[in-house]
């Protein structure tokens, strides 16, 4: 598909009357101010320049621009504009304008409406708003005297941006002729069939637009009026899709015809290959040069390889707008490939495989025979609990394992999905492309929604790895009599290897989009083998490991396994004590240094905890209580003493410790997902059955009701914090820990909490929480532990800690002065003297209350009244000596 051009095109001969106003609008934006600001060089390149303006777009909207310039400035040069991800601004690609302005470009950058400080609302690159603001900015580089020009009003330009800014690229290209070359990154060429591939509502990725967007009102209304009607109803409707169509790079693609460099992701699930892949096509379809090239990330993480991909996006347009013949642009075809793993640091490393012509999705089909027959499974009512393939903003740490071979995210849950397998392959085998397969699918109701996917199965039929985390969604029509339908799998590049199989899996339910809410029963037989796509063809480069690792001698082999045999030993937890098996904590002089020095946090700390009780931990700041809750959640280790759950010493990633639920500083849930789904995902995450989530019984504790259902943006800050809590209950834990649980709640709120509490310990476990809201814990806890200075001050039951003790709460006319506290804490048989809201707390050892009354006598203090406290408040400052 690449082929030659002999330089950049000629002006086009028609200048439509639109162009022309649109020049004429020019000059007003000419006499816009401006901000210049000289922006520091690279050590062997030019001094970079660049002015701030914000130009009029018409309609009252102005966009902010940045203007990027270095050299003679009485040399002409090509112009290259770029456009910023959905959600940034123009300060996204101020690195890359500045570096391709040290090469010899102006460079102009802008944030498209409704985001940065430009005006206007969202859009999607409509046409009439987005993609005529690009022409109104070439319409002012034409104006520019340092930019190269090809006739009256049409300047030299490429055009550059990821995802919405390589969206705008591609409507450009098409809308306006003259662009001159484009290079697109990560971005749809039909946004219809992004956010609703074969007539399915890809609801998570949908909603994420409209949050990152700042919300309903920042859009176009049609936008906003078109999503919350496909949002409340699951199904996209014919009107959805001609509106997000007009506003594709699909709708204008007979006219783009200029060279393209087409950089698409291999982990995204929003924009998948089979976007470059229909962009590649058409666009060499109408005779220009394409590259394809398949980057390692996507927008669903991974290695975005940044650095060569702007490389190569300056030698695209070296070539094609400098008319450069020696610049290097790379192969028509580049996927990029893991080479294993740095020994350095861990992280994976990526390689190129490349072939002299793009192969497409379908290319060198191999047959694979699948076992398994006719399969029937379920959609739950409320399609729920939804399959889980791939999470935006979670995915991309899982991506990296699969392509590693070392398994992923993916969870299907039994009787909702229907597995067909392959026998184990013979040899490797590397798919390159779009797997298809024939199906026959029957529904007891009118459509029924599937989501297939193809694992890689390791031998021993436990490693599953599901490539890229890609699934593939597809709603059939008419499904009541039975229908045959060809499923597309999604495009991939991954190695199976000899021995693995593969397994098609169709499931009734996905996170991340919108299945039919009511129950219905679906039966699907294979019609066809497995079809898979090779490319032979393609050349891999080779990513040695280094030379040690192959000549490593056995004998140091030896030594670390000495090593390692002797550390095992040396760590060897304690025994259990069977005597402690029902004794959810015991801590047995516990202490912890504060570094390498002889101060310590925690010192020979000492306490149970029984089960049933609701037990707080209180202390001042620096008391030692986060230290201590780290040690017993095993994430640190203790310099002295031990603690035990259950019997059981605990150590870090101690199995006991499956028993403890934790709630620390809060917790993080993916807002666009109802509350159960959230605790769903968290659970997968885990890797344990499904089953001992028991994710009824904490949702029934935490109270939240109907509104589980609902997005968890939606809910207010207290529900959100019973959320977290029943997230710390899931798999009913035998031990909860919850720390500050009520931060930035309302009354209301706080007591909802303590009820929540109290019911998870009335089934006869056990809570610890460490909270400054003493009369709180008053009201919540059963016991208490009080710490201060990283030593344990009194331990026991609420009721006998807030009524014991020699302290007695000393009633004065008026506030007493700093300096006759400091005389009553110093008198004898006095332990403190603390000054409270009306008076002094006075802990007595070894006084009466007669001898007290006459030493406050003779000290002139205004006695009213004389009496034992019974705030927890007065009981906690009286304890550690002062306020916390």
């Amino acid at each position: 598909m690449q082929r030659d051009t002999s330089g950049p095109r000629r002006l086009r001969a028609r200048l439509r009357g639109r162009r022309l106003l649109a020049v004429v609008a020019a000059v007003a934006v000419l006499a816009g101010a401006g901000a210049a600001t000289a922006v520091a060089a690279g050590d062997d390149g030019p001094a970079v320049h660049r002015e701030d303006r914000a130009l009029p777009m018409g309609g009252g909207v102005r966009v902010d621009t940045s203007y990027f310039t270095a050299g003679d400035a009485d040399t002409k040069r090509p112009a290259v504009l770029i456009g910023h991800g959905f959600g940034g601004s123009k300060n996204d690609v101020r690195a890359q304008a500045e570096k391709l302005a040290a090469e010899g470009y102006a460079v102009l950058t802008w944030s498209a409406r409704g985001f940065g400080a430009s005006g206007g609302h969202i859009g999607l690159n409509d046409p009439k708003a987005e993609v005529a603001d690009a022409s109104r900015l070439i319409d002012w580089l034409a104006k520019r005297p340092e930019v190269q020009l090809q006739g009256e009003g049409d300047p030299l330009v490429g055009m550059t941006g990821a995802s919405y800014g390589g969206a705008v690229s591609l409507l450009t290209a098409g809308h306006d002729q003259r662009v001159d070359a484009i290079a697109p990154a990560i971005t749809y060429w039909n946004l219809a069939d992004a956010l609703f591939p074969n007539g399915v509502f890809k609801k998570l990725w949908a909603g994420m637009f409209l949050s990152t967007g700042g919300g309903c009102d920042r859009f176009e209304p049609q936008l906003c009026a078109m999503y919350n009607r496909v949002a409340e109803t699951g199904k996209p409707d014919e009107k959805a899709r001609e509106l997000l169509e007009a506003r594709s790079p699909a709708a204008v693609g007979d006219k783009i015809d200029v060279p393209a460099l087409i950089m698409q992701g291999q982990t995204d699930s929003l924009f998948p290959l089979s976007h470059a892949d229909a962009m590649a096509r058409t666009i060499g379809d109408n005779g220009a040069p394409v590259s394809v090239d398949w980057i390692a990330g996507g927008h669903d993480g991974g290695d975005m390889e940044a650095s060569r991909l702007e490389s190569r996006v300056t030698a695209w347009f070296d070539r094609y707008l400098k008319d450069d013949k020696s610049a290097d642009t790379g192969s028509p075809f580049r996927v990029t490939r893991s080479g294993g793993v740095d020994s350095t640091d861990g992280r994976t490393q990526v390689r190129g495989a490349t072939d002299a012509e793009y192969p497409g999705l379908d290319h060198g089909r191999r047959d694979i025979a699948l076992r398994g027959g006719t399969k029937r499974f379920e959609n739950p009512a409320g399609a729920s609990p939804p399959a889980i393939s791939n999470v935006p903003g979670l995915t991309g740490n899982f991506t990296q394992l699969s392509s590693l071979g070392l398994g992923g995210l993916s969870t299907d849950f039994p009787g909702q999905h229907a597995a067909f397998e392959s026998a184990p392959q013979k040899q490797d085998l590397h798919i390159t492309g779009s797997p298809t397969v024939d199906l026959h699918i029957t529904s007891n109701r009118q459509d029924a929604v599937l989501f297939g996917k193809v694992y890689d199965v390791g031998p021993d039929g436990r490693q599953r790895v599901l490539p890229s985390q890609l699934v593939a969604p597809i709603r059939v029509e008419d499904a009541k009599g039975g229908k045959d339908v060809e499923l597309t799998l999604p495009a991939i590049d991954h190695e199976i290897r000899a021995g693995h199989r593969l397994r098609l899996v169709l499931s009734s339910t996905d996170l991340g989009y919108a299945s039919p809410a009511a129950p219905a029963t679906y039966t699907v037989t294979p019609k066809s083998d497995l079809h898979v796509p090779v490319v032979p063809e393609l050349t891999t480069a080779a990513t040695p490991l280094p030379a040690w690792v192959w000549w490593l001698p056995l004998g140091a082999l030896a030594v670390a396994a000495g090593l390692l045999l002797t550390a095992r030993r040396r760590t060897t937890p304690p025994a259990p004590d069977p005597t402690l098996a029902e004794v959810p904590l015991q801590i047995t002089d516990l202490s912890k240094k504060y570094g390498k020095s002889d101060s310590y946090s925690v010192r020979d700390l000492s306490f149970r905890v029984e089960k049933g009780q609701v037990l707080g931990l209180l202390g001042p700041n620096g008391a030692g209580k986060t230290t201590t809750l780290r040690m017993l959640m095993g994430l640190i280790a203790p310099d002295g003493g031990e603690i035990r759950l259950f019997g059981h010493a605990v150590r870090p990633g101690a199995p006991v410790l499956s028993r403890v639920g934790a709630f620390v500083e809060g917790a993080g849930f993916l807002p666009h997902l109802s509350g159960r789904e959230n605790l769903t995902l968290y659970w997968a995450a885990t890797g344990r059955p499904a089953e001992d989530a028991h994710i009824d019984e904490a949702l029934e504790i935490a109270g939240l009701g109907d509104a589980l259902a609902r997005a968890v943006r939606t809910y207010s800050q207290g529900m959100r914090q019973r959320l977290a809590i029943a997230q710390a209950m899931l798999g009913l834990p035998d031990l909860l820990i919850l720390d500050e649980p009520t931060n930035g709640l309302d009354p209301p709120q706080i007591r909802e909490m303590r009820e929540v509490m109290i019911r998870y310990a009335a089934q006869g476990r056990t809570v610890i929480v460490s909270s400054h809201l003493l009369a709180e814990v008053e009201q919540s806890c059963t016991h208490l532990v009080v710490m201060d200075r990283g030593r344990l001050v009194q331990a026991g039951p609420v009721a006998e800690i807030v009524g014991s003790g020699q302290t007695l709460l000393v009633g004065t006319e008026q506030e007493l002065e700093p300096v006759l506290v400091e005389k009553i804490d110093a008198l004898e048989g006095v332990q403190s003297a603390v000054a409270a809201e009306s008076g002094v707390l006075v802990r007595l050892d070894g006084a009466t209350v007669a001898e007290l009354l006459a030493e406050l006598v003779r000290l002139d203090v205004p006695v009213t009244s004389v009496g034992p406290h019974r705030r927890l408040e007065d009981a906690f400052l009286t304890l550690i000596g002062g306020p916390a």
